[in-house]
């Protein structure tokens, strides 16, 4: 397409060759993008306004023309409206204080609470901070599931998938984790991308039943939107995130989903015209979610201290983990959690595969005591399976993997959770204790939710295990007092089950 610039000398009527610099027109219109000419000073991810009204954002730069995409959905845009090319890249408004928000990839709210003016604005795009910024990951995300903080822990600064196919419980996770965050000075951020609108209300109510919302912000784009704020929506959940941890704030952020965002993404680049690869994905696909993710640090001390976790969360189809996004995720991330849709069919919920599911980070983000006790259930969980198809054939097995098959049996029944149901620390702990001081192998499998339920009723009532939770911060291994603390809190809640 040739600039209105280049042919410049064929009007009669004087021309305002400053007005063109900075402003231009609509030459063509597609499915939620348009291309303008006349811009000649546009920058990739500079911030336009069509017809005064309709926002934009530039995605494409031609000799010709730009490309825009379009942040809000409409049909009115038309050819030879204005387009103004404006002064900053794109950005979400942010403030000081951020909990309690729900607001779009801009910034704007969308509940009913009075807007604000914006304090400042935070670019979507930043750079991923420089190596000798960030640190060692070596404090716990305790997301407050027992069967994540013991064998797959998550640590502040670390990247974690979630991966699974629908309906498995990869959202529950999410919310279990932002719930668990109560008093834990951790502000969190909940990206939707284009979800169903009564699915994110949902959340949103849930969030704010639980209480979380007072530390909390929501970023939600639906899947009515448009493609591009779609596409935008988890640049601006990381901008919020980076504001918040530029104050040595910790932050936890949920990516719901990824899947969503790069389908969007192919979307725009095939209305685009750009090249299709694998999948009809374009071909720096693996680069919007590495760009994105690996701005998800562990600042050091020199640097404020803060921190971004992030937990992206991507859709599989069959539980196949090997195609295209669900691998690139996995490449970027520092370890997965896989949800598996026949353990979730079994009631096994969390619905977590140990087998497939790593943390990379392992027990360096683990509290001591919890990584003690958690010692070799992979190890329990991985030869279960095996002696459980033997089993499932009729054969007999000797006393040595009876034992084995019952400890598996006992496990997988203490990992069950309810959801919204989050442990402590402390609860984490004397459950474990229970199980690898071998206090649970004369209850039978079917009654130890009930005996787990009472456990921690038990512990309740008793003081010295309340000044035990409070001490965690300070204590790397349990000392004899309290090993005689949780044996008495056991014996009495196992005497209800002989």
């Amino acid at each position: 397409m040739k600039s209105i610039l280049f042919d410049i000398e064929k009007y009669e009527k004087p021309v305002d060759l400053e007005y063109l610099k900075e402003n231009g027109r609509v030459e063509k219109v597609s499915d939620g993008i348009i291309y303008s000419s006349g811009l000649d000073d546009a920058a990739l991810y500079q911030s336009v306004i069509v017809d005064k009204t309709y926002r934009g954002i530039i995605l494409e730069l031609n000799e010709a023309s730009v490309g825009i995409g379009l942040i809000d959905d409409t049909n009115a845009i038309l050819e030879g409206m204005e387009v103004e090319l404006l002064a900053y890249s794109m950005g979400v408004a942010v403030h000081e204080d951020m909990s309690n928000r729900i607001i779009d990839v801009t910034g704007e709210s969308l509940d009913d609470k009075e807007a604000h003016p914006a304090e400042k604005r935070r670019p979507l795009f930043s750079p991923t901070p420089h190596i000798m910024e960030i640190d060692n990951i070596n404090r716990p995300m305790n997301t407050g599931i027992a069967v994540i903080d013991s064998i797959t822990p998550i640590g502040k600064g670390q990247r974690q998938l979630i991966l699974g196919n629908r309906q498995t419980g990869k959202t529950q996770i999410a919310i279990d984790t932002i719930i668990n965050q109560r008093n834990q000075d951790v502000h969190c951020v909940y990206v939707a991308i284009g979800l169903k609108g009564a699915y994110i209300a949902e959340v949103i109510k849930t969030l704010k039943e639980q209480g979380a919302m007072a530390y909390s912000t929501i970023i939600a784009t639906t899947a009515s939107d448009s493609l591009t704020a779609q596409y935008l929506t988890p640049y601006a959940g990381m901008a919020v995130a980076e504001h918040l941890r530029d104050q040595g704030k910790d932050v936890l952020v949920i990516f719901d989903d990824l899947t969503k965002h790069a389908n969007a993404y192919r979307a725009i680049s095939l209305l685009f015209n750009r090249p299709p690869g694998r999948e009809a994905y374009s071909g720096d696909t693996f680069y919007i979610h590495s760009s994105l993710l690996e701005r998800a640090v562990q600042m050091n001390q020199e640097n404020g201290g803060g921190s971004i976790t992030a937990l992206p969360i991507i859709e599989t189809l069959s539980d196949d983990v090997t195609a295209y996004i669900p691998t690139n995720v996995i490449s970027i991330t520092d370890g997965q959690l896989f949800l598996k849709s026949d353990l979730f069919n079994r009631g096994q919920k969390p619905a977590i595969n140990v087998g497939v599911s790593v943390s990379r980070i392992g027990g360096d983000a683990q509290h001591p005591i919890v990584r003690s006790l958690s010692k070799n259930l992979t190890l329990i969980l991985s030869q279960f399976e095996e002696l459980k198809e033997l089993l499932d054939f009729g054969n007999t097995l000797d006393e040595g993997n009876m034992k084995i098959v019952t400890d598996g049996q006992i496990l997988l029944e203490l990992f069950k959770q309810s959801p919204l149901q989050t442990l402590s620390v402390a609860e984490l702990t004397i459950m474990l204790y229970a199980f690898q001081h071998d206090f649970l192998s004369q209850v039978p499998a079917d009654q130890i939710q009930a005996f787990k339920a009472l456990l921690f009723e038990n512990a309740s009532q008793v003081s010295e295990f309340e000044n035990y939770e409070n001490q965690l911060d300070q204590i790397d291994e349990l000392s004899e007092a309290h090993e005689v603390l949780f044996e008495e809190i056991i014996k009495k809640t196992r005497s209800f089950f002989e």
